[in-house]
């Protein structure tokens, strides 16, 4: 039986890398006003790739750099790059409660896209929850009222959109492909993509700028590495909900910084996306629910190809009693008829 202290060292994990995305998250909307998205992705994707090498030379397992799953590595990396664009370029335009309002319904979305990419079957009360959820959406939104809906909120939408295929395109293919490949993939797509567009968004640095944009390749880097330990150290249903701790920075974060203050809509809205992604979250804990939780099993951050990719086991914690059906092609492959899934 574990102590209370060594349960409590992945959720308190968890809580740390989240404040430390938080922190990543406000240094973007501080270059966003002065410099393209894509001129901040590119410059950070560089400056963290050595932090990546220096993770991935631990990469013990055999084989090349050629995906096993092309289609899917394509696919994925290109969900990547246009959600690191779209979330950076969102934080720029936008108060931060409203992007994270948004971005937060990637969980519902996972529910979604977990039918046809994994098989899975979502009973009633998942998809009620996902109903639920992009209701508190459209509170946050709230087209046809208050200033109208603007690119970034749309942006933000495409990066939740974004995150949530990226997130179940590894949770398919994870077990079966190198984390050099899930990695470097995203990244490079990121590098090339970028340096086509930044001559055309490109804007002079002063070397504080340029310290800033390390600094959100390192809050990125360490903050996966929380992330990561979080999820050795805990079952997974205890440390996803702590996404939502981010709420709570941005509002704090908003109003020291910014002189942002969320309005009544933005928590109305985020108060019923978070209720409806914790009752998914918690729902999929229970295991007569679903052999796949897709979830429980992902990261719930948009990947963006910047930060280290843990190990298939690592990615859902020490929890080794929901095992792939057949890691070869993919949990999507198991019995998606299972009769106690609702």
């Amino acid at each position: 039986m574990p102590s209370s202290r060594h349960a409590l060292r992945g959720p308190l994990l968890a809580l740390l890398a989240f404040a430390l995305f938080s922190g990543h998250d406000a240094v973007v909307k501080t270059l966003g006003g002065t410099y393209a998205a894509f001129q901040i992705v590119f410059f950070s994707v560089l400056l963290g790739l050595p932090l990546a090498m220096l993770m991935l030379m631990r990469d013990q397992t055999d084989g090349t750099l050629l995906p096993r799953h092309p289609g899917w590595t394509a696919l994925r990396t290109g969900a990547s790059v246009v959600t690191g664009v779209s979330v950076f370029y969102a934080f720029s335009v936008l108060p931060l409660t409203q992007v994270y309002a948004i971005l937060f319904a990637a969980p519902l979305l996972i529910t979604l896209l977990s039918i046809p990419v994994l098989g899975e079957r979502v009973g009633l009360h998942r998809m009620g929850a996902v109903l639920v959820g992009l209701v508190g959406v459209l509170i946050v939104l709230r087209p046809g009222g208050g200033d109208g809906l603007s690119l970034g909120h749309g942006a933000a939408l495409l990066g939740a959109v974004g995150s949530a295929l990226a997130s179940i395109i590894v949770r398919r293919i994870g077990a079966a492909e190198r984390n050099v490949v899930l990695l470097l993939y995203p990244m490079m797509a990121n590098l090339l993509v970028m340096a086509l567009a930044l001559p055309f968004f490109y804007k002079p640095m002063p070397l504080g700028d340029f310290a800033a944009l390390g600094a959100i390749a390192l809050l990125a880097f360490i903050a996966s590495l929380c992330v990561i330990a979080a999820y050795k150290a805990s079952e997974a249903v205890l440390i996803a909900p702590m996404q939502y701790s981010q709420i709570l920075w941005a509002a704090l974060l908003g109003w020291l910084v910014f002189d942002e203050l969320p309005d009544g809509a933005t928590v109305l809205g985020a108060g019923v996306v978070i209720g409806s992604g914790l009752y998914i979250l918690f729902r999929e804990g229970r295991a007569d629910v679903s052999i796949n939780r897709p979830v429980l099993q992902s990261r719930l951050r948009p990947d963006t190809g910047t930060v280290p990719r843990a190990s298939a086991m690592e990615q859902i914690g020490t929890d080794d009693s929901d095992p792939d059906p057949n890691p070869d092609v993919g949990p999507g492959s198991g019995p998606a008829s299972d009769p106690k899934r609702r």
